[in-house]
């Protein structure tokens, strides 16, 4: 089946390039709408020229795709609040400043150690009317109420900026929340807030409520906190309460997939509500009520459980089914994917880049591409075989989809996926159908006890396995040094490999023979592009870390033990994000010799009484009281760097002497790592 034969593939494809562009380059939003508008107007012309030729010409095709692309750039201008006027960020001229902020409570997130952690609609700033998302960090306090979806209250704060990653290859929640349209954050603490009355209730705020209600009526049964958290992620979308042990499991285990509302849980509750709804079928326009009462019922739960990307991509691709099925007309996966994707992205566009978002397609496209042929390979006769060999084939298929993608994004791969899918997925229909009815029997004050025993003892058998999966330790291989090029170069070789699957004839085989190719030059690439003679000073909080990489190994320095050392991320992150093979710890130096640079390090002690050289840097780290003029006087540096062990108040006095000896000065808790090249 060819692909690119379904007209709404092609326009689906148009609108992601249009979004990307659209993303990755600076596009007016005057210039975009104008633009558009002129291609509209031009798609209308050729559409009535087309209608009237006997012969059909590409100019009608080619304004469809270039109108598409424009709106696509155009949804993504659109959606980006600061190219409006009212946008907060054109009123926030001085920074550091007290401001007086109204905000309304948009979405919960999971908290940290320190910090209750929510997404905020701006609404004034000093009682002028703005709009816009901000991150509020709330100071935990063990008598405060959570603040709930809704929510308007009033505190006089100053907005941050989000920092940007301090160490190479870290995880950037900068640009993460960037993607969200969210640029600064507060913080505050629950004296510093003060309530507003709001009568106005949103969709979310509603269904925030009602899981609310929900959470109230099962706390009254013997559900112990790992179970409603299970409960809450399963049924309810919500998976802020899920501890990060449990959290942990799941991912080691490669069953994280379970904990999110998914197509899975979607299609089981679309075959219950189809069951339930089936008697109005015998009515008059029945079937036309019941596919609106089930895409009803359907976008009720998605909003219950939060319009996640994983959810809305489900939700939205069983409408489309709902409708085609009442219409009795038959339906491609292939369009039915394109459709949803389509409509979401219009939406949403910046779904694309969300990892749930890519992930689910992924793992549905090669579920639907990749299942049939590895089914096909074995037939068994026994229904029970064949239910656990097709499990096994669907799991493996969205496995060969999302592999690359997951090792990507997280770095990992768990060896016994397939014994927890398999073992998992045949009785998560069970565990969401009484799930159901627990909830509904628990609203009502009708639910026995026993019976909510017994389901909590399910879903703690079901944590129990997940751990001992996530426990075998030898079968999950972590740190996988894995770039966007092996992404692009894998998915090359796996569509190459099924064509090859499919036809064995010389098209295919010269396919699968250049992707090799391809992945062979990007290993070659990577090794050859790893870094060479690079000095690290990375910053961590309290203690200092420096690596000097050299001939794809690392020898990392640090102040800490071997054991902090082994769990530490920092040196690991930059170790898989450049592709490094050895790693060697060992203490700290003095000195370090980097070609023809030297790096002098002075500690607590404060001793630099060196003669023989001229030091290019200076490494200031466990707050050495010395006196910096006179050290600047007698070894002259080229540049004097202070790391994460030294206190605050000496890094100021140090950058300010710096300052005024125009000396440069760099710090690590500010700057982030400092990398010499030599």
């Amino acid at each position: 089946m060819k692909l690119l034969n379904f007209t709404i593939i092609k326009l689906t494809i148009c609108l992601i390039t249009g979004i990307l562009i659209g993303y990755f380059f600076d596009w007016p939003l005057t210039r975009t709408l104008y633009i558009t508008s002129v291609l509209l107007i031009f798609l209308s012309f050729s559409f009535l020229i087309a209608k009237k030729q006997f012969l059909k010409t590409i100019w009608f095709g080619l304004f469809a795709f270039l109108t598409i692309i424009f709106i696509g750039i155009l949804t993504i201008n659109v959606h980006d609040e600061k190219n409006f006027s009212n946008h907060y960020t054109h009123f926030n001229s001085e920074n550091d400043s007290l401001k007086t902020i109204t905000f309304r409570v948009k979405e919960v997130l999971k908290s940290n150690a320190y910090y209750d952690k929510y997404i905020i609609e701006i609404l004034e700033i000093d009682n002028l009317s703005v709009r816009g998302k901000l991150l509020l960090n709330l100071q935990k306090d063990s008598i405060q109420i959570p603040l709930k979806v809704d929510d308007i209250l009033i505190t006089k704060t100053v907005l941050k900026d989000i920092d940007p990653p301090l160490n190479p290859n870290q995880f950037d929640y900068k640009k993460f929340l960037d993607k969200k349209y969210i640029y600064h954050q507060l913080f505050t603490n629950t004296p510093s807030l003060f309530k507003v009355a709001s009568e106005k209730n949103s969709f979310l705020g509603i269904a925030n409520s009602i899981r609310n209600h929900i959470n109230s009526k099962l706390k009254a049964y013997p559900f112990n906190p790992d179970e409603l958290a299970i409960i809450n992620a399963l049924l309810l979308g919500q998976r802020q309460d899920i501890s990060e042990e449990v959290y942990s499991n799941y991912t080691n285990a490669g069953a994280i997939h379970i904990l999110a509302v998914s197509g899975l849980h979607i299609g089981i509750i679309l075959l219950i509500l189809s069951f339930i709804l089936k008697p109005l079928e015998s009515f008059k326009h029945g079937k036309l009520i019941k596919t609106m009462l089930l895409i009803f019922m359907l976008w009720g739960f998605a909003i219950i459980a939060g319009l996640s990307a994983s959810i809305c991509r489900a939700a939205t691709m069983f409408s489309i089914v709902a409708i085609a099925m009442n219409l009795k007309r038959p339906t491609s996966i292939f369009n039915t994917l394109s459709i949803s994707i389509f409509v979401l992205l219009l939406i949403k566009p910046m779904f694309l880049f969300d990892v749930g978002f890519q992930l689910s397609y992924l793992a549905v496209f090669s579920i639907v591409i990749i299942d049939p042929l590895l089914y096909n390979l074995w037939k068994p006769k026994n229904k029970i075989i064949d239910f656990y060999w097709h499990t096994l084939t669907v799991t493996v298929s969205a496995q060969f989809g999302i592999l690359p993608i997951s090792l990507y994004y997280f770095h990992q791969l768990p060896g016994l996926f397939f014994i927890s899918n398999l073992v998992i997925i045949p009785v998560l229909g069970v565990i969401l159908g009484f799930g159901i009815l627990i909830i509904f029997l628990a609203l009502f004050n009708m639910l026995p006890v026993f019976l909510a025993k017994t389901y909590g003892y399910a879903i703690q058998l079901m944590n129990r396995f997940v751990s001992w999966i996530s426990h075998q330790e030898q079968f999950l291989f972590k740190d996988i040094a894995f770039s966007l090029l092996f992404v692009f170069a894998s998915y090359l070789l796996i569509i190459s490999l099924i064509h090859f699957w499919k036809e064995k004839h010389y098209k295919n085989y010269s396919l699968l023979l250049m992707a090799v190719l391809v992945i062979q030059s990007a290993f070659i690439y990577t090794k050859y592009n790893s870094p060479e003679n690079q000095f690290i000073i990375f910053h961590k909080s309290r203690f200092t870390l420096v690596g000097n990489a050299s001939h794809n190994a690392i020898h990392a320095d640090s102040d800490f033990d071997s054991l902090t050392f082994s769990k530490d991320r920092i040196i690991r992150d930059y170790v898989v994000g450049n592709h490094i093979k050895t790693i060697q710890n060992n203490s700290l130096k003095p000195i370090y010799m980097l070609n023809n640079k030297i790096l002098l390090v002075i500690d607590s002690l404060g001793v630099y009484n060196i003669k023989s050289f001229q030091p290019d840097y200076v490494l200031l780290r466990q707050s050495p009281q010395i006196n910096l003029n006179r050290l600047i006087d007698s070894i002259k540096p080229k540049y004097i760097i202070a790391d994460g062990s030294n206190y605050k108040s000496y890094i100021e006095h140090w950058e300010a002497i710096c300052q005024k000896r125009k000396l440069p000065f760099h710090q690590t808790s500010k700057k982030g790592a400092f990398i010499i090249d030599y």
